[in-house]
């Protein structure tokens, strides 16, 4: 049985500041961005003739959700159609992933989903969906690079100092993660396998939540998406120990890597990609995916990613068979990890 009542209130108000904002701005592009029926090219008819939904199945205000909201008026733009940002939040991603899967294919319905899609299989016993089955691949939007952060009065000052406190107080140590299967809580895992220390999670119903409470000293540490600590760690509201890819990103220079800091075993960053239901037409799919390549091309996209600490795929990736290939290495991978790790999702 479908849970997405459940959430229809909150997502449509989200959705009406989406339209409002969107359509503002597709008014103002010149072109025929604000006029309905007009496609990706100026014409009249075909698709998209109508509005386009746009799904994230997290919380508004996150990581998913923040990305999604930066490549939606340039695609809005080059698609001629506006596009509605939902948020349908709940079990991991996997509520709004299968709303997705039973929308009815014909375009209308996107989904932007991250890493969770590759994990969902192993962690759920049945998630209501079939990652290669279930989908069509639009293309990859950006890898953005996960940070270690903690509580800024937190005792250790580096990240070796962390993993000796934390083999030393594991029983007391808390961290935080925005839910199972979560991004925060799959590095989280990285982590605990790295050092071999078991220590106490707290799952939140989303990574803002988690980190407001981070921020509040309520945890201990996390780790989460540059794109959700960078403004907090610039602030200096968090104490910030590594950056988990295998270069250092140009928005926090100061912050080393994991291998620099002495824990190359962890690395990890949150690949984010567009899908729609399997069976959309194909016009519909390359559509997508063009205004996709042409919103990462967008020069205020650029910056605005690189203000996070990531960046956009090369175009090559923004398309169904680099994202296809990606998810299929993801699911072996993954599955692998969770299944050594004896996890499973309630």
């Amino acid at each position: 049985m479908s849970t997405f009542p459940r959430y229809r209130a909150a997502a449509r108000m989200i959705a009406a500041i989406g339209v409002l904002s969107l359509a503002a701005a597709c008014a103002g592009n010149g072109g025929g961005g604000g006029t309905s029926g007009a496609t990706a090219d100026g014409g009249s008819g075909g698709y998209p003739d109508q509005n386009i939904t746009f799904v994230v199945p997290f919380s508004a205000g996150g990581p998913t959700d923040t990305v999604t909201r930066m490549i939606a008026e340039p695609m809005a733009a080059k698609l001629g159609a506006k596009i509605v940002v939902q948020n349908v939040e709940g079990a991991g991603g996997t509520v709004g992933a299968g709303e997705v899967a039973r929308a009815q294919p014909d375009g209308y319905t996107v989904l932007m989903h991250h890493i969770g899609m590759s994990t969902a299989p192993a962690l759920y016993q049945d998630p209501g969906y079939k990652p290669l089955e279930s989908f069509e691949m639009v293309g990859l939007v950006t890898e953005v690079p996960m940070t270690i952060v903690a509580r800024k009065d937190f005792e250790p000052a580096t990240l070796q100092d962390l993993v000796t406190y934390v083999k030393a107080n594991a029983d007391k140590v808390t961290l935080a993660n925005a839910g199972i299967g979560a991004a925060s809580h799959l590095c989280g895992l990285l982590f605990q396998t790295a050092t071999g220390v078991k220590v106490q999670e707290v799952p939140y119903e989303g990574t803002g939540p988690a980190l407001t409470d981070l921020v509040g000293g309520q945890v201990d540490f996390m780790c989460d998406q540059t794109t959700n600590t960078s403004g907090q760690i610039s602030a200096g509201e968090v104490k910030a120990y590594a950056v988990t890819t295998p270069e250092r990103v140009k928005s926090l220079p100061d912050l080393p890597t994991t291998t620099e800091a002495g824990l190359p075993d962890l690395k990890v960053s949150v690949w984010h990609g567009l899908y729609v239901p399997k069976g959309t037409p194909q016009d519909a799919v390359e559509k997508l995916s063009e205004a996709l390549k042409t919103a990462l091309a967008d020069q205020k996209v650029i910056d605005q990613m690189a203000k996070l600490g990531t960046a956009p795929v090369p175009a090559e990736d923004a398309t169904p068979q680099a994202h296809r290939a990606k998810l299929e290495e993801q699911l072996t991978t993954w599955g692998k990890v969770i299944s050594d790790a004896g996890i499973k999702a309630s």
